[in-house]
């Protein structure tokens, strides 16, 4: 992977937030610092655009977080938790994702994802191959589609410095996880 970072270099991120939430809660017991995912991500260049996608609930107990993301810098889309008869949800931001990156392309030269779902290789694929984007991830590698990691420009694993991405991690040990 032939990966270039520099200043001048317009980068936009995309964050998979219930991925992301999803992978630290179960892997450490912890919540993500999408502060320091964000900075990890532009790397110092020029961020042109920030877009994270989040499921609401009927609570609203989730306002006090998208106030936090909308400080950082971070837009927030939001979609309604779907329940269905019989009680199954959906919740699933891809192709609304999928469809933002494709459309601002054209005005990055790299394109972040902040996931480790396989169903965005697609999307990495069209990017590289056709918009001549630079795509780059970011996620904890434990919980990311291998191929997704091979076909991306960069990888960053989160797993790799759990206290920089982490909001209360305390350093739990997981079975069978490697902690150094």
């Amino acid at each position: 992977m032939s990966v270039i970072k520099h200043k001048e270099q317009r980068v936009g991120v995309f964050i998979d937030t219930q991925n992301l939430y999803h992978s630290a809660k179960n892997l450490y017991k912890a919540k993500v610092n999408f502060g320091n995912v964000l900075k990890e991500s532009v790397a110092g260049r020029q961020l042109v655009r920030a877009r994270a996608y989040v499921v609401t609930t009927e609570s609203g107990e989730e306002q006090s977080f998208f106030e936090a993301m909308q400080k950082l810098g971070i837009e927030i889309r939001t979609k309604d938790l779907q329940i269905f008869f019989g009680g199954a949800k959906k919740a699933d931001w891809d192709v609304g994702m999928a469809i933002d990156a494709v459309t601002m392309a054209p005005k990055l030269d790299a394109v972040i994802l902040a996931t480790g779902d396989g169903d965005f290789i697609p999307l990495v694929e069209y990017l590289q191959l056709h918009e001549g984007c630079q795509v780059e991830v970011i996620s904890f590698g434990k919980s990311s589609s291998s191929k997704l990691r091979e076909i991306c420009d960069d990888f960053t694993d989160m797993d790799d410095d759990p206290k920089k991405y982490l909001i209360s991690y305390r350093g739990w040990k997981i079975p069978g996880l490697s902690q150094e």
